[in-house]
């Protein structure tokens, strides 16, 4: 009777342990390998590929080789999958829908996939790789779109590759690995889409427990309100898909800026899009927010230019700017709830956007982000004093002096 692999003990053991605690795969999959490393496992690499739940990535690859550590590598999402794919042997495992591959990288196979041929230049003499699913799948695997799950290879260094023992140890941890990596993995995919769907600081905060119904923060904030102009009648004149296009074109850039100066996106409403800036200080934000609509005037003529030159529609925008006191929490019912911002700083900053034909000028923020951004650096002029509704003094409106130079 053969006797237990006492290496497969220690091994399950530290992957419980450590399993239940980590969150990150990357850190976890390193001192994995090391370990396995430490109980005189012939290692020299180990890849894994995993599918992830990414807008922007299909999937995500880590790969540990002795002596140089952990990479990681996020795959795109493509129509037509990459050559070095289809000629792998992580491929052939799905499409031939196989539990195990094994090669003997001294002796055959490496016409066939190429990436052997590099790992036997690079000391490689074995490779085993195996497939772990997360979820049932009735009939056969389709390896362009694979259910949840992981793929897993193991390259060996030592003459003679791996021994019998080996393998089974591999096979003997896998299923344990498999399950610390589904549970980082379902972390992983929460903040991913949280992030995505409701923006960074508040995926943040509903991943952090604040879910209950009415929960709020009263905070003193800067507000942005991005809009295109003429879009309904656009809409009215181009098919859905140009429509969709031209809205991801403009959302692509306006998000991209405001974000890389601090700002969170709360919400995509049609053609517009309602931004916070809460940065610590009201002149932070002010300064924040002002740099932002700076930028996002100048890229968005580029843009414009560019759109016109391909014969595309390129309709003009707003961006109101307001502050003061909201409030920042969860509204709605018992069973679907919007993370998002209320108060009549809110609804002044819509207001505010829509005197934008009154003022003539694209950018608009308010006497409050005058005041709070005074040392900012930029010249704010006067667009004179207007009244909104329900707001029983004037307000005094400004917007960012552009001199021509910027304007050309």
């Amino acid at each position: 009777m053969q006797q237990p692999d006492p290496r497969a003990f220690a091994l399950i053991n530290w992957l419980a342990e450590n399993g239940l605690c980590s969150r990150d795969r990357e850190a976890f999959l390193q001192a994995f390998c090391e370990e396995m490393v430490a109980t005189g496992l012939p290692l020299m690499r180990m890849h894994l590929a995993q599918r992830a739940f990414h807008p922007q990535f299909g999937g995500i690859g880590f790969s540990w080789t002795r002596g140089a550590g952990m990479s990681k590598e996020h795959y795109e999402h493509r129509e037509v999958p990459r050559d070095i794919w289809l000629q792998s042997p992580l491929f052939h495992l799905l499409a031939q829908d196989l539990e195990e591959f094994r090669s003997d990288l001294n002796q055959h196979d490496r016409e066939r996939f190429p990436m052997l041929q590099d790992l036997l230049e690079r000391g490689g003499t074995d490779y085993f790789a195996l497939g772990l699913r997360f979820t049932e799948v009735e009939g056969p695997m389709d390896p362009h779109h694979p259910s949840e799950g992981v793929l897993i290879s193991w390259t060996a260094d030592c003459p003679g590759g791996f021994s019998e023992e080996d393998l089974n140890l591999l096979r003997a941890v896998s299923n344990h690995m498999g399950l610390a990596l589904k549970s980082m993995s379902n972390q992983q995919m929460a903040r991913d889409l949280l992030q995505v769907y409701l923006g960074r600081d508040a995926g943040r905060r509903v991943l952090s427990g604040e879910i209950q119904r009415g929960s709020s923060d009263k905070i003193n904030a800067v507000i942005c309100l991005f809009d295109l102009k003429g879009f309904t009648s656009l809409a009215e004149q181009m098919p859905g898909p140009e429509v969709i296009d031209m809205l991801n074109d403009y959302f692509g850039l306006a998000v991209g800026i405001i974000q890389s100066h601090g700002g969170n996106i709360l919400k995509f409403m049609g053609d517009g899009m309602l931004t916070m800036f809460n940065l610590g200080s009201l002149e932070t934000d002010a300064k924040a927010a002002l740099d932002a609509a700076r930028e996002l005037r100048q890229k968005m003529r580029t843009r414009n230019r560019e759109r016109a030159e391909a014969g595309l529609p390129a309709p003009d925008f707003t961006l109101a700017l307001h502050a003061g006191d909201i409030l920042y929490g969860n509204i709605g019912s018992a069973n679907r709830l919007d993370f998002t911002v209320i108060g009549p700083t809110v609804n002044q900053t819509a207001r505010i956007a829509g005197l934008d034909h009154s003022v003539g000028q694209s950018v608009i923020l308010s006497e409050d982000v005058q005041r709070a951004g005074a040392g900012a650096g930029h010249d704010l002029v006067s667009l004179g004093r207007y009244m909104l509704r329900s707001v029983p003094e004037p307000i005094e409106l400004f917007t960012i002096y552009e001199p021509a130079t910027e304007a050309s």
